[in-house]
């Protein structure tokens, strides 16, 4: 029987564990990965608990819990023991499941069991051909952006490396100075988030491009491998000082990955129209789903 006790806090240590595992059961949701764990900690306390040759994860914020589906083979009798586990959390949805795929063997499971669409935590993914190219009449738009800023701006892409971590590190404190990251709690936690990331790259095994204008560091992407066909994006950041710069930093880090991937997951828009509507102009392949189970329908089952 799964208990509370099983599980540990998410840390640092456990990356080696965790991309042993996910070479065997690669992930397709941006949220199972340890990185986004590790890197907001502070904002939601991950942990994770090894059973059967699966992992267990759950997340904590502002106290309310929140189970996900077992990483690993398919097994009935664990997802029992989640599942009684998510009934003793307070949080009203308190069971989590990631993509088409866990979404099917579940409802086959449980077939009158209602599922609730997270629309705000679905991820955008896209073909790396067409951020990197632009092909067509429906990137014409951000095609003309992009050459008026390499007109006006003569930009330099450089990868990141460790001994630029500092004046990395000063380029977020200026994106928070713009972006008012203290009166935003979102933006806050994120400025965290990304610190953590910046501070612990090595450690990380992250990827990641500046774009200099100037001389000085405009824009900033940090990504990593998701699984054998897909990249993962997890950070793209900029300053105003040059228009055009998100769109340049978006193509950049995209003609690096389609070398490799075949798809580039850029994360989902957390409910933010504006961050949704950027990221429908750059046309999705499809979208990776979440989906939430109510407490009062896990009642009934058990």
């Amino acid at each position: 029987m799964l208990t509370i006790s099983d599980f540990k806090d998410v840390s640092l240590r456990d990356r080696d564990l965790f991309a042993r595992h996910y070479e065997r059961y690669p992930q397709v949701h941006s949220e199972n990965t340890f990185t986004n764990m590790v890197c907001w900690n502070h904002y939601a306390r991950y942990r994770f608990a090894l059973v059967d040759d699966s992992i267990v994860l759950s997340s904590t914020i502002e106290g309310m819990t929140r189970y996900r589906i077992p990483i690993g083979p398919q097994n009935p009798d664990l997802l029992v023991d989640v599942m009684r586990l998510a009934l003793r959390s307070k949080d009203d949805y308190p069971l989590v499941i990631f993509g088409h795929d866990t979404k099917n063997w579940v409802s086959g499971l449980y077939p009158n069991l209602k599922l609730y669409p997270e629309r705000k935590h679905f991820d955008y993914v896209y073909l790396a051909s067409d951020l990197a190219e632009l092909p067509g009449k429906r990137y014409l738009t951000i095609r003309h952006q992009l050459n008026k800023f390499q007109k006006t701006c003569s930009p330099q892409v450089e990868k990141v490396e460790d001994d630029r971590v500092d004046e990395i590190l000063e380029f977020l404190d200026l994106w928070c100075d713009w972006k008012d990251c203290d009166s935003d709690p979102v933006l806050a936690h994120e400025k965290d988030a990304l610190s953590f990331a910046i501070s612990h790259y090595a450690d990380l095994k992250l990827s990641g491009l500046v774009i200099r204008t100037g001389g000085k560091i405009g824009a900033l992407s940090l990504f990593e491998g998701l699984n054998k066909e897909t990249a993962l994006v997890h950070f793209e950041k900029g300053l105003p000082n040059c228009k055009g710069i998100y769109r340049a930093i978006n193509a950049e880090t995209a003609r690096v990955l389609a070398k490799q991937y075949t798809f580039i997951n850029r994360e989902s828009d957390m409910g933010v129209e504006g961050i949704r509507e950027a990221k429908m102009r750059y046309h999705p392949h499809h979208m990776v789903e979440e989906y939430l189970v109510k407490r009062v329908d896990l009642e009934n089952i058990f």
